[in-house]
């Protein structure tokens, strides 16, 4: 049997605070995930994204102790198009947000931005620049 990778998981300090952040992106929670200690958003292709409090981790491995930095884990989300990137790293800024890098046109053919959830995890937005080549999405 070969492995196949099936979660990415991230420990937040703020529960709620992430949730907003995915859920601005599209992800889906179920209602109550703010009371939960561990909740799962399935995405496209059957992958899940699971955030776990730190009190959580806490439960089974006492010793856990968070990264004396943040930001280890990058997510990208695609987006429909160049103008969509622009407006969506706006909004994120917009609700307070840390920008970290402003929507530009990289050299490899796409819009991209970077910004922060409230872990201080990267989150990369990107589209496709018109006259690039689109990369299909993955397929299972």
């Amino acid at each position: 049997m070969t492995p196949r990778f099936a979660v990415l998981g991230l420990v937040v300090r703020d529960l709620a605070a992430s949730l907003a952040f995915y859920r601005r992106l599209g992800l889906v929670f179920p209602v109550d995930a703010a009371s939960q200690p561990h909740v799962e958003a399935v995405l496209p292709g059957g992958t899940v994204l699971a955030l776990d409090t730190e009190d959580t981790v806490r439960s089974f491995h006492p010793g856990w102790r968070p990264p004396a930095d943040t930001g280890r884990a990058s997510l990208a989300f695609r987006c429909d198009g160049p103008a969509e990137v622009d407006s969506l790293y706006a909004e994120l800024v917009a609700a307070g947000y840390h920008g970290e890098l402003k929507p530009w046109d990289a050299v490899w053919g796409q819009r991209y931005a970077t910004v922060h959830d409230p872990d201080g995890n990267g989150v990369d937005l990107f589209a496709p620049l018109p006259g690039w080549p689109v990369h299909p999405e993955p397929q299972r």
